[in-house]
């Protein structure tokens, strides 16, 4: 779900200055503050702040999720959630003005393949398939499929196909996301 909002630029110039990656990584945090005092009074959580050029202008994009245990529709974010929580960080971007250009600001959830961040998340989903790539290989592997059977020591507990069980170290994965299940 995406709700758009777009500021009007001044001018015709092609050309402009963001303050390099320094103004621009300034402006997610705003934009950051922003989102996560929103989400949280809603009994949610920020999952991710982007900022992005892409042909069709600049785009906010802000990921909420719901915290705790995941698996069900009733446990995931939903279209209201977004349109409720796009609404009112449209509101207050539009009083404190983090951008000096028009962009559009998109609200969605990570999505059924979201990414796997840290102990927290492999915690929360516990007993889902996944796809784990990891920098040092691991019983001659570097990449998993498989599911999530736990943490334990610093090491995510994960059963591969085949019933085969690994202990990932969290500091060697690489990238890591939920696998969609049917």
């Amino acid at each position: 779900f995406a709700e758009g909002r777009a500021k009007t630029g001044v001018g015709s110039c092609p050309l402009f200055v963001f303050g390099g990656h320094g103004g621009r990584m300034e402006a997610v945090e705003r934009i950051r503050a922003v989102a996560d005092r929103v989400v949280q009074s809603h009994g949610l959580e920020l999952f991710d702040v982007q900022l992005r050029r892409e042909s069709s202008g600049w785009v906010v994009r802000v990921f909420i999720d719901k915290p705790g245990p995941s698996g069900t529709p009733e446990d995931s974010v939903g279209v209201e959630d977004c349109a409720v929580v796009s609404r009112e960080i449209s509101t207050i971007l539009d009083v404190e003005d983090p951008l000096d250009r028009a962009y559009t600001l998109e609200v969605s959830s990570p999505g059924l393949d979201r990414p796997l961040r840290d102990a927290r998340d492999y915690e929360r989903f516990t007993g889902r398939a996944a796809k784990v790539v990891v920098g040092d290989p691991v019983d001659g592997q570097t990449a998993f499929a498989g599911r999530i059977r736990g943490l334990e020591d610093g090491s995510v507990v994960f059963e591969a196909q085949g019933q085969k069980w690994h202990r990932i170290a969290l500091d060697n994965i690489k990238r890591a996301r939920l696998d969609v299940e049917f």
